[in-house]
């Protein structure tokens, strides 16, 4: 079959397009998929070019996200047949192979039915940031209807996604955004706030959208220096939930002052952990957004698509940024 290994660690360059051997069901839970597309996410970039969390298994395949059609089960499947669309987030992370190919294997368990009024590529976009967004939001953050909060980076994978949780949620929606192109991208989904950061203190703006209260939650996709900014706009006893590693610098008096609850979110812990029943609740939150996607609530921005081949200039475009939603290697186009 055809794939895309990471040779080894590095530029776009490492990443090679070559034939290697079809997959095999190995656990009689495991679904055999015909992969159609697969989703590109930061951490993939950051893989390439660090290694992965396996470095002795190299050459590997890159690639978390996917969405195909089943060719085969194993003896015990009962949630999935031959012939079903699915999307999911699995391997890709240097220890079980990823989507960057024709075919992967995945436990049912994870997997979800595929939303069946879009496309593979728009399928293929969703699940990462999907699970990110909905644990940050509600598994981190207990967002409740009638709160505030900023989510940074709103034109961006995540960002995108969560502006339409937390909206569906019934929360007001702050958000920044660093161009006005961005910025008109974003109205769609009904926020209520739009900061052009690179123009505006946003932190000041935020205190004025909530008369010097802050918001009760604070989404940070963004890191450095915009966590430490956000613990002033976020209210007394508020939530902050960041998706990276804190900066040094970080400025954890001012969170403390204000008595805030601060969270991490990196959904990729239970797959690394091999914590299964975590790994069910993502599949379950991937079901949950498949209701809203195809009930027209929730909407995937599929910015750019390139053949399999063409990996790792896909690469290049995720790391050269300003980009709205995510980026898509179309697999199979039949």
């Amino acid at each position: 079959m055809r794939a895309v290994l990471m040779t080894a660690a590095g530029e776009p360059d490492v990443l090679q397009p070559q034939e290697i051997l079809h997959p095999t069901i190995q656990r009689p839970t495991e679904l055999l998929i015909r992969l159609k597309a697969a989703g590109i996410n930061p951490i993939d970039t950051k893989l390439r070019r660090r290694g992965t969390f396996y470095p002795e298994r190299l050459p590997t395949i890159l690639g978390c996200d996917g969405a195909g059609v089943v060719e085969a089960v194993g003896a015990a499947v009962q949630r999935f047949k031959v012939g079903d669309e699915v999307y999911f987030c699995n391997g890709g992370l240097g220890d079980h192979p990823g989507n960057y190919a024709d075919f992967t294997t995945v436990d049912e368990h994870f997997a979800a039915a595929k939303p069946r009024s879009i496309s593979f590529a728009e399928a293929a976009a969703a699940p990462l940031v999907l699970i990110t967004a909905w644990e940050a939001l509600h598994d981190r953050g207990r967002l409740q209807a009638g709160q505030k909060v900023l989510i940074h980076a709103g034109a961006g994978g995540v960002g995108h996604v969560a502006l339409q949780l937390a909206r569906l949620q019934g929360a007001q929606v702050c958000t920044t955004v660093g161009s006005q192109e961005k910025a008109n991208f974003v109205q769609q989904f009904g926020v209520d706030k739009v900061i052009l950061y690179r123009q505006t203190d946003f932190a000041q703006a935020v205190l004025n959208w909530t008369n010097g209260e802050g918001v009760d939650l604070v989404f940070d996709s963004v890191g450095g220096a915009t966590l430490s900014q956000s613990f002033p706009a976020t209210r007394i006893y508020g939530d902050v939930v960041t998706i990276l590693d804190a900066d040094p610098a970080t400025d954890w008096k001012t969170a403390r002052q204000r008595n805030l609850r601060t969270s991490f979110e990196l959904m990729l812990t239970p797959m690394l952990k091999g914590l299964t029943v975590a790994q069910q609740h993502q599949a379950h939150i991937l079901e949950q957004c498949a209701q809203l996607i195809d009930r027209g609530q929730l909407k995937i921005q599929v910015h750019q698509r390139f053949p399999l081949e063409e990996a790792a200039t896909a690469h290049r475009t995720l790391e050269a940024g300003s980009m709205t939603g995510k980026l898509v290697l179309v697999i199979d186009r039949s």
